[in-house]
């Protein structure tokens, strides 16, 4: 080796050295876990200044540099920090006594009229001697639109005196005696143009499931004319406490379990969250965690399963003190009809709110469109991905798509509507930007034949039906299922609840169909996931804390998984009942079948 050769080989091993220690300095935010709290009549100021920054201190080196990397004090309802720590400090405090877990700050995701009637819950449940609007259920998701009808504060008296919580006013928020309590949460203080930097939800996810749970009636709801009828949650009269802790980027563990230290302290009574995490122990995990301090105050935390279906053991939340809720259907199913230009009517899956007045436009395949000036081909551009597609061949046609999509490789191309392929029939609809609808593969088979075999392919989308499903309630397809890989003998999900194509409440700012850029608006969207089912559950847990207020988390939960009786798709048989009286104090008859809905 050449003298420049061994110059070289050092300078290149001093840089990979150099690299690596640069990597070990570099600091990420992490939650330090450090179990229960010691003493309840400790404040959170004095955790921190006692506590957290001394542990700090001591592994940093200076308090500058403590109160620099510290980002939460969680002391409210349970011991633990986050702050900036390198990857050498991370492991310092994982070895130190106290510590119970290091948890890297991780981002979660959140998991997407006539449901209520279906499940058989009625709008005038009569509850004797009780106040519903005693109960608090704190919604942990992306905010809420206060202004929606749904939140209306008519008829409420002030918040019960348990209430210990605040509401964050910022950016024109404001709270009423419904939406009694408001924070936001985001340590990172990233947002990008779509967020609002207050508790209002400019996504939909959390107005949509804080009015499964909680909404008032509301006359006339629906979606474009869609699923028309009164809109209502589970516990109408219950007050609702908001934590935002999710964003456009997701939702970060530290401010999840920040959300979490607030709402225990503040006096909620049951704690919703439609987010989730695959495979973490529970002691990394922060729903996890967060629903264990939960349950030691006499708090169910109600979650969702994930919507990773039909693949096996991929279920989210699995502790076994959550209630975990899975996505079923319901006798309600919108669906769509394409009508060839010879005649021929196809039903597929679909929420088409365009009216097209039985205009018929040309019908091209995708892979015949293909967008060569950018190495497009026809085996790529079948699939109608953005940029695959030649607009000059596009342009104001209904685009027959061979993979599933949000329909914007078709809209960038300027076409008119899309026909895309579905695995099965039983998949939830969505809405779209512009006409669309989801045909099972057979179908788009039959559709590509009638392209190629007429000279000038026509056809038309008409606007979506609600057709009466009588086979509900099956498990809907994308319901995680388990079994639960971090405890088999722990069975998850608990139960399944309405998940699929739900009408609710939604932000006039949030887009009102899958595409981001739709600049149309609703007050109320069809959405589907377990997300959807979670707050079904979390609404009827709130009756029951409002009908028997002494009931443990355990309790409310055995009675839940424990009252049924069976629904016969075939409605051949008589329907047998197993009851558990929960929601009166009269007498059941449970010999009787459950009228037909």
């Amino acid at each position: 080796m050449t003298n420049l050769q061994l110059l070289t080989f050092l300078y290149l091993l001093l840089f990979a050295a150099f690299l690596v220690n640069c990597h070990s300095q570099e600091k990420k935010v992490y939650v330090v876990y450090m179990g229960e709290k010691q003493n309840a009549d400790i404040t959170v100021a004095s955790v921190q200044q006692n506590l957290h920054y001394p542990i700090l201190e001591r592994v940093l080196g200076s308090s500058v540099a403590a109160k620099e990397s510290l980002v939460y004090s969680y002391g409210r309802s349970f011991n633990g920090f986050a702050a900036k720590l390198s990857d050498e400090e991370v492991a310092r405090f994982s070895d130190m006594e106290g510590v119970v877990s290091v948890l890297p700050n991780t981002k979660l995701q959140l998991h997407t009229t006539r449901s209520w009637d279906f499940i058989g819950l009625p709008s005038d449940l009569y509850v004797p001697n009780s106040k519903g609007e005693d109960v608090i259920i704190g919604m942990i998701d992306s905010g809420i639109w206060p202004e929606s009808h749904s939140f209306s504060d008519e008829g409420f008296g002030p918040p019960p005196a348990k209430w210990r919580g605040k509401c964050i006013t910022e950016n024109n928020f404001s709270c009423n005696n419904k939406i009694i309590g408001a924070r936001y949460y985001n340590h990172e203080k990233y947002y990008i143009e779509t967020d609002i930097k207050s508790p209002r939800d400019p996504t939909g996810h959390g107005t949509h499931t804080a009015s499964i749970a909680a909404g008032r009636e509301v006359r006339g709801a629906s979606y474009f004319g869609h699923g028309k009828g009164i809109a209502r949650g589970g516990a109408p009269n219950a007050r609702i406490a908001v934590y935002k802790a999710c964003w456009y980027y997701g939702c970060s563990i530290a401010d999840i379990l920040a959300a979490f230290d607030d709402a225990i302290a503040d006096g909620v009574d049951v704690i919703s969250v439609s987010f989730g995490v695959l495979g973490f122990e529970y002691t990394n995990d922060p729903v996890a965690i967060g629903s264990f301090h939960a349950l030691r105050k006499g708090i169910l935390t109600i979650s969702s399963a994930g919507n990773f279906g039909p693949s096996r053991a991929v279920v989210s939340n699995c502790a076994p003190w959550l209630l975990t809720v899975g996505a079923s259907t319901m006798d309600r199913k919108f669906i769509t009809k394409l009508v060839l230009g010879n005649g021929q009517i196809f039903t597929g899956v679909g929420v088409n709110s365009i009216d097209l007045n039985g205009t018929q436009f040309p019908l091209i395949w995708g892979g015949d469109a293909a967008n060569y000036s950018a190495n497009s081909f026809s085996q790529t551009s079948k699939g109608c991905y953005p940029g695959e597609l030649n607009s000059h061949k596009v342009k104001g046609k209904f685009v027959l798509c061979e993979q599933r999509s949000t329909g914007i490789g078709v809209l960038m191309a300027d076409g008119a509507g899309i026909i895309m392929p579905v695995q099965t029939f039983d998949e939830p609809a969505f809405p779209f930007s512009f006409p669309a609808t989801l045909l099972t593969e057979e179908e788009i088979a039959k559709v590509l034949g009638y392209i190629r075999s007429s000279e000038k392919p026509v056809a038309t989308i008409l606007v979506a039906e609600a057709w009466k499903d009588n086979l509900a309630p099956i498990v809907a397809p994308f319901s995680a299922r388990g079994p639960n890989m971090l405890a088999p003998d722990v069975l998850k999900p608990d139960l399944v609840a309405p998940g699929a194509e739900i009408l609710a409440a939604w932000s006039p700012v949030a887009s009102p169909s899958i595409e981001p850029t739709d600049t149309r608006t609703t007050n109320f969207f069809i959405n589907s996931g377990t997300s959807m089912s979670c707050p079904h559950v979390t609404g009827v847990a709130a009756n029951l804390k409002t009908i028997n207020p002494t009931w443990s988390p355990a309790a409310i939960k055995s009675a839940l998984m424990t009252t049924s009786y069976m629904m016969d798709p075939k409605k051949a048989r008589k329907r047998k009942r197993i009851c558990l009286r929960v929601w009166s104090t009269q007498p059941v008859n449970c010999s009787e079948p459950r009228t037909s809905l």
